[in-house]
């Protein structure tokens, strides 16, 4: 079955879009044309500088906030320049990235929520035309689920997703944690899976479990007009390696009005 729904209690904690490209040392020059380009969506801006942000490749603990833990205002370091959105929606810009980030994401293109794809083309679109790249090394796409676990033992688990984990040597019941990594090619596309079995933040009983799902798609060395096709084709791959990993008891979890 495919997923063709805006879920009211969806596990996806974040989003984000990266491309990546070569150091261009005039981009300064350019950002205020491309801040009047997206001032409406982005109104809040800022100048930021980090010595280092790795916004993909990093572990599934790593979010957003981790990242701009990194970034210390002052002289030294990257300049970064910061754009947010009122949808929720941040926006990093450095002199060889692009990365979109959103903790409150709704969906990717159905209708009836805002679409991450939008704010993707509406930013790639403006940046294309001040920045004119023929080639754009690195195309990212990443999800981040956190997933619920209601019982931690075996057979409830295995009732809600169809996990790479080895449970029949290693009792779920018996595990303080549990990693799984893959990194496969698709064609011409990337992907990098992993599950991990961590304990949930804020939770007193020490049996309080969450699935942490990240799903890292990329692309590299693709001509920047086909920027939006790539990102769709890793959104589909994406969208089926979570249908592939979840069972119908997740999926009426997710249907379920959130608490609170």
């Amino acid at each position: 079955m495919s997923l063709k729904e805006i879920f009211p209690n969806p596990t996806v904690k974040e989003v984000a879009f990266q491309i990546r490209f070569p150091n261009l040392f005039y981009l300064e020059e350019r950002m205020g044309d491309f801040q009047l380009r997206v001032m409406k969506e982005f109104p809040e801006s800022a100048i930021l500088y980090s010595k280092t942000i790795a916004f993909a490749d990093v572990g599934p603990q790593v979010k957003t906030a981790d990242i701009e833990s990194q970034i210390a205002k002052g002289p030294a370091g990257q300049k970064v320049w910061q754009f947010k959105s009122p949808k929720g929606y941040q926006l990093l810009i450095q002199s060889d990235s692009v990365a979109i980030s959103s903790t409150h994401h709704k969906t990717y293109e159905l209708e009836g929520g805002d679409k991450f794809r939008d704010a993707i083309k509406l930013v790639m679109d403006n940046f294309l035309k001040i920045i004119p790249l023929q080639t754009i090394s690195r195309i990212g796409l990443r999800y981040i689920d956190s997933c619920p676990i209601p019982s931690k033992d075996n057979s409830t688990f295995k009732s809600y997703y169809k996990s790479a984990f080895p449970l029949d040597r290693f009792n779920l019941s018996d595990a303080l944690e549990l990693d799984f990594k893959a990194c496969v090619k698709k064609g011409k596309y990337y992907i990098r899976y992993v599950e991990s079995l961590q304990q949930s933040p804020g939770q007193k009983s020490p049996d309080a479990y969450v699935l942490i799902l990240d799903f890292d798609g990329f692309a590299n060395n693709i001509d920047s007009k086909d920027y939006l096709a790539t990102t769709d084709k890793l959104h589909k791959i994406i969208k089926s390696e979570f249908r592939r990993t979840i069972k119908e008891p997740l999926i009426e979890y997710m249907r379920k009005p959130k608490d609170g």
